[in-house]
């Protein structure tokens, strides 16, 4: 087998069996039997089971962050450099949820290893995720043009519950489903990313009254 053709059936046997089985439970022998190759091909080629994770990682990741980036240009651009804070979550969140929901994503290995990826805390994907943020800056910039009044805090917050609400949506899909009694669709994807974008829209635009003082402090100003 070809070099190009043997790393390749290897990403392919490996994405396939974590999806299925999750990354704790699948070894590197289970790895090489399903892609026909032996140990040393794995070895030579990602060397380790950590590395190779990464890279599968990475690769679905780099998909991922392009069509969000693609769709917030897009918003950006029909905004005339400003988008409407809306369309921007939307961007962010929307792509995510597409690929992972849906009667025909959800049972694709691509989906199923993201599902795994956001469940499962495995160290190359946590480094990952720490590391590779450039994209979310991005985001951050738009949020600050959409809200120039907001405190950029409060945007950084927005920003990661929007986030939160997308995942937690995928991880949960079945609990939510069956504890809706199947009122809650699933399947109907579009309707899921505008309840996640109305959502974290309101936690970022609601006007929070201010707080009142407190007993002590009020009785130590009357002093």
């Amino acid at each position: 087998m070809a070099t190009d053709q043997t790393r390749t059936a290897i990403l392919v046997a490996a994405e396939r069996l974590y999806a299925e089985r999750g990354f704790s439970d699948v070894t590197l022998r289970d790895i090489v039997a399903a892609a026909n190759v032996n140990l040393a091909a794995v070895n030579y080629h990602f060397g380790s089971k950590d590395e190779l994770i990464a890279e599968l990682f990475v690769t679905r990741s780099i998909a991922l962050n392009r069509e969000r980036l693609r769709e917030l240009r897009e918003a950006e651009d029909a905004g005339g450099g400003r988008a409407e804070i809306s369309a921007i979550l939307r961007a962010l969140v929307g792509p995510i949820l597409r690929g992972c929901l849906g009667p025909e994503n959800q049972r694709s290995p691509v989906a199923q290893f993201m599902i795994r990826a956001s469940i499962e805390s495995v160290p190359p994907i946590r480094r990952i995720k720490t590391k590779e943020i450039d994209h979310l800056r991005k985001f951050a910039g738009a949020m600050r043009r959409a809200l120039p009044d907001s405190a950029e805090v409060d945007l950084f917050w927005g920003l990661h519950f929007a986030l939160a609400m997308a995942h937690h949506t995928i991880r949960e899909s079945e609990r939510l489903t069956k504890l809706s009694d199947g009122q809650c669709d699933l399947d109907d994807v579009e309707d899921v990313i505008d309840r996640v974008v109305r959502g974290a829209v309101l936690g970022l635009t609601a006007r929070v009254p201010a707080a009142k003082s407190a007993p002590k402090v009020a009785a130590r100003e009357a002093r």
